[in-house]
Parts: structure tokens; C-alpha cells; sequence
């Protein structure tokens, strides 16, 4: 790449539309308002009012539609940010896909392993970009993590477990879904496993339940195993109903290699405990020393810091961390957990594959 091509590059501005203009929907104007590069074209939602009442709050001068295919063409917008509900990705997804934008959109991407595949297709075919965000990647803390598995300081990861235990009474439609806890919350843990690891899933087993004490009419609990394609394994320990000693929401971690292991309790800094010395005489265990993370995370966390590595992407023609043909691989753990504990076995985690989820 030249000179001339980088400095385009750098000065490309993007003309975004969003659409989806409810609470969640204020987060991502606010980043949007916040960057230079970033023109916000206009806003959409099915309900009139949502799209201008968020204008007036950002004092966006921006006119608001209630079709996305109008908003494009009208203001000849190349992104679009998707902050709709899951049942519309899809839609909104392949129509700005259709039109010639680029996409960067709430998790999940669809409602169905087949729907998810279906639009990772369409968005190539237009070629565009679609990534999602998966916020919970660029929390400090597991970024230095992984920097310590990535400098070997465990060894080969062998075995990763996370717990995941917290009572949140919510109200509403999460108390009353069939899969509360698998679908819509476990993929953040199940996305970071696979940050951490480095690995993708081939197969899983879980057993999905809801115990007698719970207040959620589907099943608020569940315990998987992950064969990975590392040889690593990854076991998750869940639930929604366990009231007492609460989890952070980035769960529990540990990570067991050949030389180590790494611990991380979602809150506090992450350190590895390392093997050292030798056995000696009648001694069973060896003794372990301290490591403390060498490499500072210093981008951005949380949200802003997933928008960012996505728009860079964007900026730099490559897939983003989080694109969609990566994010596939995160949703199809979900479906595949549930499917396993419906049929009551192992299944297999491949490309293509489909789940009945019941």
C-alpha cells in the first residue's frame, strides 16, 4: 500500500445510519457523536417517536425514518449500526448488506444457527463487513490474560473452566424464556473461552436444568463440556438462580496448562501460578511462584473498546475480531449446548451445522 492509499484511508469518514433506537441504542450514539470520522446520517425505528425523542436527547440534527432501505438510500449512508432486537438482525442485516453498507450490530446475530449461516453468506456475497459486538473480549483484565497465555507462561492450555453464579431477578421476558441462561447470557463466556484459548469448539455435552427454587420457568442452570481443537477442554459451571457469594458477570476463570495454571476471578487483576523447583525427598507437590501480567492492556475496554477494534477493522479491510464468520463460532456453542441437553448427548461442532433447539 502507498503513501496516497494510506492517507485515504485515514481520512475516510463514515456516513452511518442507526437503527434501533431504544434504551441500549444511546450507548452507541454516544460513541458515534464522539468520533471524528463518524458523520450520523440518520436514525430509524418502527416507532417514529423512539427515532426523534433520541435526536433530541443527542441534539442530532439528523432527519428519522421508520424504513432502513429509505435511510440509506436518502443519506447515502456505507455503515449502518444494527441495535435492534434479535428477531429483526436478520432483516436489518441483508438490507444494508443489499445496499452497500457495512454492518456492526448487537450480539446475537440471529435467532437460529441456519438464519446466522444464511446471513454471513448474504453479507459476503454483497462484500461487505458484518461484526458484532462482543464486549466482554476487551475487558483489561482478559486482555493481559491472554497476553500471559500467548507469552507461554502456563505452557500448552490443557483445561479451561469458568463459573458462572449469580441470582439476578430480572422481571420480564428473560424470567420467562425456555433457555435463560444459555441464550442469552453464556455466550459472552463462551466467546471469551475461545479469546482465551485460542480454540474453537468441536463438541459438546451439556446437561441443562432449573432447580426446584428457581423463578425462571425455563432452565436457569447448566453445566457444559467443550472438547476444543486444541485438544484443550473447556468446562462451564452456570447459573442464574444462585442466590449467595455471587460470581463477577465475567465469571470465574481458571486456565490449567503444562506449566501453570492462570487465574482470573473476573474482577481483579489475572496472575498465573507456575510450576518451579523439583520434588524432593517425600515431597508430593512442587512449589509455585506468582506471575503477574507483564504487557498492560492499554486500549479501551468494555464497549468502546470492541467499537473500536471494529471500526479499524473497517478502516484496514480486514475482518474485525468479532466478525461474523468468527461470531458463528460463539453462537454455535449456544445451539449446540442446548440441542446436547435436550438430546441428552454429546454433539458435534462443526461448520454448516444446524441445531434443533426445540
Amino acid at each position: 500500500m502507498d503513501g496516497t492509499e494510506t492517507a485515504n484511508r485515514s481520512d475516510k469518514k463514515f456516513r452511518l445510519v442507526q437503527v434501533g433506537c431504544g434504551n441500549m441504542a444511546r450507548r452507541w450514539v454516544k460513541y458515534a457523536a464522539e468520533r471524528p470520522d463518524i458523520e450520523l446520517a440518520a436514525l430509524v425505528d418502527i416507532h417514529l417517536p423512539a427515532a426523534e425523542a433520541l435526536a433530541r436527547e443527542f441534539e442530532l440534527n439528523v432527519p428519522c425514518y421508520t424504513d432502513l432501505g429509505t435511510a440509506i438510500r436518502e443519506s447515502g449512508a456505507d455503515l449502518v449500526f444494527d441495535v435492534t432486537i434479535p428477531q429483526v438482525h436478520k432483516t436489518v442485516v441483508t438490507t444494508a448488506a443489499a445496499l452497500g453498507c457495512d454492518v456492526i450490530g448487537e450480539k446475537p446475530m440471529a435467532m437460529t444457527m441456519a438464519d446466522a449461516y444464511e446471513i454471513e453468506d448474504i453479507v459476503r456475497r454483497y462484500g461487505r463487513r458484518y461484526s458484532v459486538m462482543q464486549n466482554r473480549r476487551f475487558a483489561r483484565q482478559i486482555r493481559e490474560a491472554r497476553g500471559q497465555i500467548a507469552q507461554g507462561t502456563i505452557g500448552k492450555p490443557a483445561h479451561a473452566t469458568a463459573n458462572f453464579f449469580l441470582g439476578p431477578h430480572f422481571g420480564g421476558f428473560r424470567e420467562t424464556m425456555d433457555h435463560p441462561l444459555l441464550l442469552d447470557m453464556a455466550i459472552h463466556t463462551f466467546d471469551q473461552a475461545r479469546y482465551l484459548l485460542q480454540a474453537d469448539p468441536m463438541s459438546v455435552y451439556c446437561h441443562e436444568f432449573n432447580p426446584s427454587h428457581s423463578w425462571y420457568s425455563g432452565n436457569a442452570s447448566a453445566v457444559c463440556i467443550f472438547e476444543m481443537d486444541d485438544g484443550s477442554v473447556f468446562t462451564y459451571n452456570g447459573s442464574w438462580c444462585a442466590e449467595g457469594e455471587p460470581t463477577s458477570w465475567q465469571g470465574d476463570w481458571r486456565v490449567v496448562g503444562s506449566e501453570g495454571t492462570l487465574f482470573w476471578d473476573g474482577t481483579n487483576e489475572p496472575y498465573c501460578s507456575v510450576a518451579e523447583g523439583s520434588l524432593g525427598p517425600g515431597a508430593r507437590m512442587l512449589t509455585y511462584r506468582r506471575v503477574e501480567p507483564s504487557s498492560p492492556w492499554t486500549g479501551r475496554e468494555g464497549h468502546d473498546g470492541c467499537f473500536d477494534e471494529m471500526l479499524d477493522a473497517l478502516r484496514d479491510g480486514r475482518p474485525a475480531e468479532t466478525d461474523c464468520s468468527d461470531n458463528l463460532k460463539s453462537m454455535a456453542m449456544v445451539f449446540a449446548a442446548i440441542e446436547s441437553a435436550r438430546r441428552g448427548e454429546k454433539v458435534r461442532i462443526g461448520p454448516g451445522q444446524a441445531y434443533d433447539i426445540g
